[in-house]
């Protein structure tokens, strides 16, 4: 058995979901296919939540588009309109409605959770009932009836014995052998949807991996598997044929964006591999990603991440910087999901880059109240995996450099 697992953009048209349907076709063994909301609903439904409590008219006027979008889609895949997924997608709009002016959730991030999951929902129907139409034979599963969690909404922990179960009990491959469900979204023990953390449906494609036993995880993507450099921001990338388990994993921690940091572990567990290939040429070869014990290229990988922060604290009475402050520190900024990329530190100061936050402006008054505190905006962490002199003094010319680490493989720099 194997996991197939397509993002947003691979299902961001009817070309796309038909693209599917020609990979799906090909397969020769039971497999579960793992499908993200399509194109940018995810993020549309984060502005509806938004705008629902203060702007309900603008709120409506945002779903009627992502209805208008999801219809476009379905009207071009079933052009007779006899299938009952328009039925389905008006009911589920109609749900969507209901659920954002229900009153009783208990907090902003609940109620999150309840809305942006419709997107996985409504676009693993729309591609299981074109599956059908074409005749390749696929059942529809709510992978919240599998996978269970606790209710830290937002980021919700999979319960994996429960889970477990419900895998061997539901997904049997009695009666189809191949299921369409969700990436992102599960449920908690009390029946209330819940999300695993943005970019979350590999790690629900890892996990079903996991819990059955798969052979194989294929991560479908717009890239010809994974490159040593961002496109969008380095000239002449290349492909890695293969990479470990954990190369993948610190490419992914700082910013890598091809898999989800979670993603390794439940695979690494059972040395299950992954391999990271193209939709738009299937027959290209990709990446693999296994157990390897050395890194097999010669090639340096360089990552950037944008719209980093870097705050320099000071105690105010010239004392140390001692593990219980450290502690306080970043106590606070685990409360708050704060991701700190880089930290270094000297006698009497510590200093922290970190993803932009809306919150900055609390954390920079929580800190002020035992520092003296600087930051800056607007910078970026680059990161040269295997790197040489030559890779950095081409990369790092002409940039202000604020901080810069080096270790036996890895070097950071946050620069402007």
């Amino acid at each position: 058995m194997i996991v197939y697992k397509f993002g947003g953009a691979s299902v961001k048209d009817a070309s796309g979901v038909q693209n599917l349907a020609k990979i799906v076709k090909d397969l020769s063994e039971n497999a579960i296919v793992v499908v993200s909301a399509i194109g940018k609903t995810t993020n549309a439904l984060e502005e509806i939540v938004k705008y629902s409590s203060s702007d309900f008219d603008l709120c409506k006027s945002k779903i009627n588009d992502l209805y208008n979008l999801h219809f476009e889609i379905v009207s071009n895949l079933f052009p007779d309109k006899k299938s009952t997924i328009f039925d389905d997608l008006k009911n589920e709009f109609d749900n969507l409605l209901s659920v954002l002016t229900n009153k009783s959730f208990i907090s902003i991030d609940q109620k999150y959770d309840q809305v942006v999951s419709f997107g996985e929902i409504i676009s693993t129907k729309i591609v299981s009932a074109y599956l059908n139409y074409l005749k390749i034979e696929n059942l529809w599963i709510d992978v919240r009836t599998i996978l269970i969690t606790d209710d830290s909404y937002r980021e919700a922990k999979v319960d994996m014995v429960k889970s477990e179960m419900n895998c061997k009990n539901i997904l049997r491959f009695d009666n189809t052998s191949i299921y369409i469900t969700q990436g992102f979204i599960g449920q908690s023990n009390n029946g209330n949807t819940t999300t695993l953390g943005r970019e979350g449906s590999d790690y629900t494609a890892a996990i079903l991996a996991n819990l059955l036993n798969a052979s194989k995880v294929v991560v479908w993507k717009d890239v010809e598997g994974i490159l040593n450099a961002d496109p969008q921001y380095f000239s002449n990338p290349k492909r890695l044929d293969k990479i470990s388990y954990q190369e993948a994993v610190e490419l992914a921690y700082f910013g890598a964006k091809v898999i989800h940091p979670k993603t390794l572990k439940p695979l690494h567990n059972k040395n299950i591999p992954l391999l990271v290939k193209s939709f738009v040429n299937p027959l290209s070869l990709g990446t693999t990603i296994l157990d390897y014990k050395e890194y097999d290229q010669d090639l340096p990988i360089f990552i950037l991440k944008k719209e980093q922060i870097l705050i320099s604290l000071f105690p105010k009475d010239l004392s140390f910087v001692i593990e219980d402050g450290i502690s306080q520190i970043f106590n606070y900024l685990s409360q708050n999901r704060i991701k700190v990329n880089i930290v270094q530190n000297s006698a009497i100061s510590i200093s922290f880059c970190i993803d932009y936050t809306s919150k900055l402006n609390e954390l920079i008054e929580h800190l002020k109240n035992e520092y003296k505190v600087l930051y800056n905006e607007n910078l970026e962490l680059l990161t040269i995996r295997h790197y040489s002199e030559e890779d950095i003094l081409e990369k790092t010319k002409n940039r202000k450099i604020f901080i810069e680490q080096r270790s036996r493989h890895t070097a950071h720099f946050v620069i402007k």
